[in-house]
């Protein structure tokens, strides 16, 4: 099997509750399975999308629709991202050196932090998702599969050459440095592509897939100065970061 292949196994075991069997995974194995994030997203993101419109088509009332939606995307992660999101909130919120950021990050509990930003976060996902709802079942599949997608193509740029990994060990360790640069820029130019061709009106999806480049950008970019790199949990924070700000700005737009 090639290096490829493996890869897109990797990213399905990884990033979804499929039982795929992969084994230890080789560097070179690893660095393949975040080229593939974007895809494997879009598919989360595409039935997260199908549920909330199925389920106000179904009566169901909007924002309920949007919650039971946002659930069943993290159900499908084993809710790695949201908790990737919650620990790099309170590693972001508390004072002190990396080293103590890090711990922070390492103990098993939720701090008020990564509680508040999960309620805020999760919350504009679920708003936005029944916001869109009235739009119809593909408007709001294509935009779950779209916010999907584009958030886990942040992952190659939180990884990109040139940013160490945080600390020794983990997922963070395994990927650091993986990526050259240009591979985020050239999934974020293919996803902006198609929703100029997908989503209504052209410019909404552009701008939405724009919007989410730049705010994992800045987080990619603070998490390296506070933490002195990237790690596992950065990449989860990437990915929900870049998710609500698609859905938000689609939301919005249409």
């Amino acid at each position: 099997m090639s290096t490829a292949a493996r890869g897109f196994a990797l990213a399905l075991s990884w990033l979804t509750v499929l039982p795929v069997r992969t084994g230890a995974p080789a560097p070179g194995v690893a660095a393949a399975a975040l080229r593939w994030a974007p895809l494997v997203g879009a598919l989360v993101g595409a039935v997260s999308g199908l549920v909330a419109a199925g389920l106000a088509a179904a009566g169901v009332p909007v924002l309920v629709a949007g919650l039971l939606a946002v659930a069943v995307a993290a159900l499908a992660t084993r809710g790695m991202h949201v908790d990737g999101l919650a620990d790099t909130a309170d590693g972001l919120g508390c004072y002190g050196p990396p080293e103590r950021a890090l711990a922070v990050m390492r103990d098993g509990g939720a701090g008020p932090f990564g509680v508040v930003t999960l309620i805020v976060v999760l919350g504009a996902q679920a708003a936005a998702l029944a916001a869109l709802t009235p739009a119809g079942v593909l408007v709001t599949t294509v935009a779950g599969a779209l916010a999907a997608a584009v958030g886990r193509a942040g992952f190659t740029w939180c990884a990109r050459r040139g940013v160490p990994a945080a600390r020794p060990g983990g997922l963070g360790a395994t990927v650091a440095g993986s990526q050259p640069w240009w591979v985020a820029v050239a999934w974020w130019a293919v996803l902006a592509a198609a929703a100029a061709w997908l989503v209504p009106a052209r410019w909404p999806g552009v701008l939405a897939v724009a919007v989410a480049a730049l705010s994992v950008a800045g987080l990619s970019a603070h998490t390296r100065r506070r933490f002195g790199g990237m790690n596992g949990d950065v990449l989860g924070a990437a990915s929900e970061l870049g998710v609500t700000a698609v859905l938000v700005v689609l939301s919005a737009a249409l």
